[in-house]
């Protein structure tokens, strides 16, 4: 009677370790994982009752359809995770954001399009993750960025169009990627991965095969392969427009900056102001070819052209105007800092007010000036205006304005 209630005891102790569905086989390895071996019983879920410290679980050829936030609530220490080769099109948030331990997780072959890319950030540990032969159209550009020990990702045979610059930035580890068979639409949003390619050590399997569907052009065509010429970075410079001679201007002063851009595709021209009172940002022109105004409440007046005109500047205008040059390869931007001054010799203020521009000598710009983004410092421009008292044709006063601009960095003169 004795052994007997001994052997209960021990069965007792030892039950929750070698918990086991009926549909499993589980056992202990060499190195003392515990594995459960469910493959191939077409489970329409996860079972229920896997011991606690299971760490190899094997669920791959099943007809699993859904996941969700509790279906590995009992293997919280699970380290390698097989579920390729089933039905999986749900996987709910919060499913694997738990499995804080895990290593290598097999998603291959199944009809996964949505997945809860924030489960992720928690899985520092992960270094296999296939989720190869799926539905998957994008991913996010940070979907993979907690991952610092991830070493082997598969992505190939899904429905992935195009994939965002930097998307496999912040992987130390990685040494092998696969992405082949992606209907790549190759237009500008993906020749980074061009260059990138060209330039990483990491192991791009059947890199060949990684073709282009889109545009017309480049179909069958590698990722690789796009030309050099086909995308081209903007460049963007900016000019302003004044009147040096001495115009009569009886509407107020009106301040005009000219941005030009080049680039392939051609690049979308915005704007940001910064003065002291508001921010503004204005993404294409808001002048009508009839000359409407979209944005009737808009102080700022831009053309399609990429000129920028202020009508009645004044003081509560000064501030930073930036342009900016943006397409699919990136982003150029240049600055200036307008600020308005009442004296006749703009030169003598800026003098007085800042010392160091003393270097400049007084050096003034002309109609049409460029101010060059690679110069150094930032870039001042001057706009002025001087009263004058003059007769009109009905013989009274008016203001006569003499509108001049002058350019300055401070540091380098921009004309030079």
């Amino acid at each position: 009677m004795r052994p007997l209630l001994c052997c209960l005891g021990l069965a007792v102790l030892l039950g929750p370790c070698l918990a086991c569905p009926s549909a499993c086989s589980c056992s202990t390895k060499k190195n003392g994982r515990l594995l459960a071996e469910c493959a191939y019983k077409d489970l329409q879920e996860v079972p229920e009752g896997l011991s606690s410290n299971v760490s190899i679980l094997t669920l791959s050829a099943n007809k699993i359809s859904w996941l969700g936030q509790g279906s590995f609530a009992e293997v919280p220490e699970v380290q390698s995770l097989w579920l390729g080769y089933n039905q999986i099109g749900v996987v709910e948030l919060g499913t694997f954001a738990l499995l804080v331990h895990l290593k290598n997780l097999d998603l291959s072959h199944n009809k996964i399009a949505d997945f809860p890319w924030q489960d992720l950030r928690n899985l520092s540990g992960l270094q296999i993750l296939k989720m190869n032969n799926n539905r998957l159209a994008g991913l996010p550009r940070d979907a993979f960025r907690s991952l610092k020990d991830l070493r082997s990702l598969w992505l190939n045979d899904n429905e992935l169009t195009t994939l965002a610059e930097g998307t496999f930035d912040n992987l130390p580890s990685l040494s092998q990627l696969q992405i082949f068979n992606n209907p790549f639409n190759c237009s500008c949003k993906v020749f980074w991965l061009k260059k990138w390619t060209e330039n990483t050590s990491v192991s791009i399997t059947k890199g060949g095969s990684t073709l282009c569907v889109a545009p017309s052009k480049l179909k069958g065509r590698a990722v690789t392969d796009i030309p050099d010429h086909h995308c081209v970075a903007p460049s963007v410079q900016l000019t302003y427009l004044s009147n040096l001679d001495n115009t009569v201007m009886y509407d107020g002063l009106t301040l005009t900056l000219h941005c030009s851009v080049a680039g392939s595709p051609p690049p979308e021209i915005r704007w940001k102001i910064q003065t002291s009172s508001r921010r503004v940002e204005i993404s294409g022109p808001n002048v009508a070819r009839d000359g409407n105004v979209k944005q009737s409440q808009e102080r700022f007046l831009v053309f399609k052209n990429g000129t920028m005109a202020i009508p009645n500047f004044s003081k509560e205008d000064e501030g930073i105007y930036t342009c900016l040059a943006v397409n699919d390869v990136g982003t150029r931007d240049v600055s200036v800092n307008v600020a308005l001054a009442g004296s006749e010799n703009p030169a003598e203020d800026l003098l007085r007010d800042d010392p160091q521009a003393s270097h400049l000598g007084g050096r003034s710009c002309y109609k049409g000036d460029e101010i060059d983004p690679s110069g150094a410092g930032e870039k001042l421009v001057i706009v002025y205006h001087t009263p004058r008292e003059s007769k009109s044709r009905a013989g009274g006063a008016v203001s006569q304005v003499h509108l001049g601009t002058l350019l300055l960095a401070l540091g380098v003169a921009l004309c030079c």
